[in-house]
Parts: C-alpha cells; sequence; structure tokens
C-alpha cells in the first residue's frame, strides 16, 4: 500500500511516538476493507510502541480506530486516509501517541476544560483540500479532552448515509447526530462553538492590546506580505484575519506561482502563515473586521472593531480582505447552499459520484470545473450568461472531447429548484429565442467570479462602482493612512502573484507614511496610547 519512500519517512515521523498505541481495525469482505488491512499492516511494522488487532466491531467497515493503551485517548476513521487526508492519519498517529501538538497553550487548556460530551462526526472526502483542517482539528480535541470523540468518514465509501443524512458538501460536521456545521473549522473555531463565554474573553483582550504601528485586515497572499515587509522594518506589527490563509485556501492548483511549478492552495497558505509568524507579528486569526473608524487627524489611531466587540487601534491600517465566491442570486440557492448548490468541485464533487450536474460559468474556472467532475459523475451539464464560452480554447478543446458534458450558452440560470432537502433541477431562460428550460440534476456548481469583501467598509472609504477599495499607485486609498492591497482593491489582474506585491508595496508606503509625521504628532499619540 504505501511505498518504500513513504514508509522511510512515516517511520522517521513515528520515532515520536511516546505512548503505546494500538490500532482497531473492524472490517469485511470488500476490496476496500483489503486495502485498508494492507496500509495498517505497513504501518504497525513501523514502531515498536504500535500494535494492530483485526477484530474490531464497529458499525462502519472498513473503519479503523487508533487508541492509545490503557486510557480513552483516541481517534477512528471511517475509510481509508489517504490523499489529503493522509496527513490526518500521520497527526493522529503522532498526537494519539503523545506527541505535542502545535495548538497554542491558551486553546489547549479552553479544549481541556469544555463540560459535557461531544460525539462529533466529519463527512469528508479525500480529493478536498479543504477538509484536513477540520479532521485534524477534531482530532486533537478528542484527544485532548477523554470527553470528546470524534471519527472521521469517507462520504465516498458510504454513500448510503451520505444520502440518509443529506450530506452534499465536505466537511460537513454532526455533534451528537444532529448537524453542527458545514465548510472549513479550525481548532479555535469550534472550541469557540462550544465555551460560551469564549467571545467575550477574547474581544476583552483584544482590546487590551496596544496599538501597532501598522495593522493588516486579511490574512491572504496581499496580507502576509504587508505583515513580512512591515515586521521587518521592526515597527509594532498586527494581523487580524478571518481566516489566515483567505481564498488561497479554496484552490486547488497552482502552477503560475513563479519559481514554484506546481503547489496546492492549502500548502501555499500554511507557508505563508509560517513565514509570518517567524516574525515578531501579533496574528490574531479567525477574527472578522466589522467597522473601519478612521483617525480624526493625520496621524491620529484609527480603529478596526471586530465582530466580537473588541477594538484594535493602528497608526496606520492596510486593507486586505481580498474576495469571495459570487453568487447567482436567483431564488433557491441559499436555500439548497450545501444541499446540491456548492462553490468547489474538487471538494463536493465525489459526493455527486455517477449523479447529474450543472456548472455555472464559462469562463476558465467554470470549464475546469466540468472537466474536473467529467470523471466522477454521470453528467455535466455547462450554462454559460454568454453566447460563447470565455475559457482559453486548451481548455474548450478537452472540454468538447468529454462525452458526459453538455454544453449550454446564452443561458441566464433563473431558479435553483428542489423538495426542500435537496436539488433536483434548475430552471434557464435560452436569452436568445427567450423559451424557458428545466434541467433536471442533483448538484450545482457556482464558478462565476468573485465579489469584493468591503460590505463592512461602504460610507467609510471610496470604492468604485464594482464595490472594489479605489488605491493609487502606492497603495494609498482615499483615507489618509489606510492603505490597501489584493484583490479586494482596483488594482487589475487578480493573481497570487500580483497580490503579494501589492501587499508589499502598500507595507512600504505605509512605512513611508509613518517615518513622514511629525515628531510631536507620533510622541502625542504614543503618550495617549
Amino acid at each position: 500500500m504505501l511505498d518504500a519512500d513513504l514508509k522511510s519517512q512515516l517511520q522517521a515521523y513515528l520515532e515520536k511516538v511516546v505512548h503505546p498505541i494500538e490500532l482497531l481495525a473492524s472490517l469485511d469482505g470488500s476490496e476496500k476493507s483489503q486495502e485498508l488491512k494492507a496500509l495498517l499492516e505497513d504501518i504497525a511494522p513501523l514502531s515498536d510502541k504500535i500494535s494492530l488487532r483485526l477484530d474490531g466491531t464497529a458499525a462502519r467497515k472498513p473503519s479503523f480506530a487508533i487508541n492509545r493503551v490503557g486510557t480513552d485517548v483516541g481517534v477512528s476513521f471511517a475509510g481509508i486516509p489517504m490523499g489529503h487526508e493522509f496527513t490526518s492519519l500521520v497527526l493522529a498517529l503522532l498526537q494519539v501517541g503523545g506527541h505535542p501538538s502545535k495548538a497554542t497553550q491558551d486553546v489547549i487548556e479552553q479544549v481541556r476544560n469544555l463540560d459535557g460530551e461531544y460525539r462529533f462526526e466529519t463527512f469528508m472526502s479525500l480529493s478536498c483540500h479543504s477538509c484536513p483542517d477540520t479532521v485534524q482539528a477534531l482530532n486533537l480535541m478528542s484527544v485532548l479532552n477523554p470527553n470528546i470523540s470524534h471519527v472521521a468518514i469517507d462520504g465516498a465509501l458510504f454513500q448510503d448515509e451520505v444520502n440518509e443524512r443529506q450530506v452534499m458538501a465536505v466537511p460537513t460536521v454532526f455533534l451528537n447526530g444532529e448537524f453542527f456545521d458545514t465548510g472549513r473549522m479550525e481548532i479555535e473555531q469550534i472550541a469557540a462553538r462550544l465555551d460560551t463565554n469564549a467571545h467575550a474573553r477574547a474581544a476583552e483582550r483584544l482590546s487590551a492590546k496596544a496599538p501597532f504601528d501598522v495593522l493588516v485586515v486579511g490574512g491572504g497572499p496581499a496580507g502576509a506580505a504587508a505583515a513580512i515587509y512591515a515586521a521587518r522594518k521592526g515597527i509594532r506589527t498586527g494581523v487580524a484575519a478571518e481566516r489566515f490563509g483567505g481564498q488561497v485556501l479554496d484552490t486547488m492548483a497552482i502552477e503560475n506561482f513563479i519559481s514554484v511549478p506546481y503547489t496546492e492552495g492549502p500548502k501555499l497558505a500554511a507557508s505563508l502563515e509560517q513565514h509570518v509568524h517567524e516574525y515578531d507579528v501579533d496574528v490574531m486569526n479567525l477574527q472578522r473586521a466589522e467597522q473601519l473608524i478612521p483617525a480624526t487627524t493625520e496621524g491620529g489611531l484609527h480603529e478596526v472593531r471586530l465582530a466580537n466587540g473588541a477594538v484594535l487601534k493602528s497608526r496606520t491600517v492596510i486593507l486586505s480582505t481580498g474576495a469571495r465566491w459570487r453568487n447567482m442570486n436567483v431564488p433557491g440557492e441559499q436555500e439548497y447552499r450545501n444541499k446540491g448548490v456548492t462553490y468547489c468541485p474538487h471538494c463536493d464533487g465525489p459526493l455527486f459520484k455517477g449523479k447529474r450536474v450543472a456548472v455555472i460559468g464559462g469562463g476558465n474556472s467554470g470549464v475546469e470545473a466540468a472537466i474536473d467532475l467529467a470523471g466522477i459523475v454521470g453528467h455535466v451539464t455547462l450554462l454559460e450568461f454568454d453566447g460563447k464560452l470565455r475559457a482559453d480554447e486548451v481548455l474548450q478543446r478537452k472540454l468538447r472531447s468529454l462525452p458526459n458534458v453538455g454544453v449550454i450558452v446564452s443561458a441566464q440560470t433563473t431558479e435553483v429548484v428542489g423538495d426542500g432537502q435537496k436539488v433536483t433541477g434548475l430552471n434557464y431562460t435560452d436569452r436568445t429565442s427567450g423559451q424557458n428550460h428545466h434541467v433536471a440534476l442533483e448538484g450545482v456548481f457556482v464558478q462565476i467570479g468573485l465579489l469584493p469583501n468591503t460590505d463592512w467598509l461602504k460610507g467609510t472609504i471610496k470604492l468604485s462602482p464594482r464595490h472594489e477599495i479605489e488605491v493609487d499607485a502606492r497603495g494609498e486609498t482615499s483615507v489618509p493612512g489606510v492603505f490597501a492591497a489584493g484583490d479586494v482593491t482596483t488594482a487589475p489582474y487578480k493573481q497570487i502573484v500580483i497580490a503579494m506585491g501589492e501587499g508589499a508595496k502598500a507595507s512600504l508606503s505605509a512605512f513611508d507614511y509613518l517615518i513622514r509625521l511629525p515628531v510631536e504628532q507620533t510622541e502625542k499619540e504614543s503618550v495617549a496610547a
């Protein structure tokens, strides 16, 4: 199951195991059970602290538990955690085996002090690059607190359960048998949901921070670059991010990042975060900005109010809040979001194996999604509003070669239709003839571009007709001391490499702004703080 190189690497990791652990497999006569058995038989001999049993009685087969011998500490996988989840398997082996995690001590104590019984189940897919964060967070929680249990379930192997529980997006998490949430989640997020006083404590702690010289709002490529360039100047730098990595976390293949022929979004996001942490940067993750209160005088302190009520102060602010998926804004879209309407073909495609789906959008993203899905689903219908596809010709040629893909142009989607529980089809209007049509299907993948995250800035800062932050060649906005960078701005070409450059430029401009402030003003603000 594992090749020699991978075994060698895994063996080196397993030297960090402190406590004896047992792998307990629950198998049947299926081919997948034999694959799981082969995987576990490859792993067990790699450490003298690992033993293997094949007599498990779990209802889901194939599945296995990783248990710390003589304790209640353990995690479970229903399926074969390869692909993106192989890292989750390795971390589970290490953490159940006693190797410490990289979570902060505050979060570790918060999880350990949670009261009550929490039985988590996560439906994931091995091709989902968003799932490992959620799986790893819940696995760690189950290691830290014996009142928490977690099983990660490969939805592709347990289709009957996926259908019965109406799982149409991954990761989808259930708590004590009831729906908990869907989408990427980190341990801080989940712990805060369970700890009712967490938000108030976090707000108090954040508001008590001293003013920053540069406060970056947003943790994508632009924000990371801005933070690094600011910190390298030796000035007090902070980053408040709703999720560090931003839209990059939802990007699968990246092949145009100069000097790196190929990488994937989550990997790049992790590298960005690691690089930022190498400097003296105060990273405040999982913090959503809700209001910018500009300074009343030039050189004064700007304020950023967060969703939890905290207020951060800074002499300069760099806005890099990025963009989000554009919605179709038609009836049924929000009602059936994650019930058949989805925005990530890589993540959710395996849940629609053998089914009929539609892709909305004929640009590169839409055509790439249709090509990707064609190898998994029964049939793909691609609908494009324009009279022709806008994707690169090489992608269009590939699309046309696929026998289970149909293309409809001049199509205006008018409604997503469902039975109250899940999508059953969509309606569209032929923009040429004016005729209305219905397509029966089970999934709708929306790929029609991005919207800048500027709703919270309206009325405070000058925005373009497309609601992007207007910036000049230096990244300056209409408010002195406030700069912006990345996909949230009017800078053309929404590319990772451009966002990084714009973030660096905005940071250098912020530093130039600071050093040109009158000395008296700087001293006055320092005393007031």
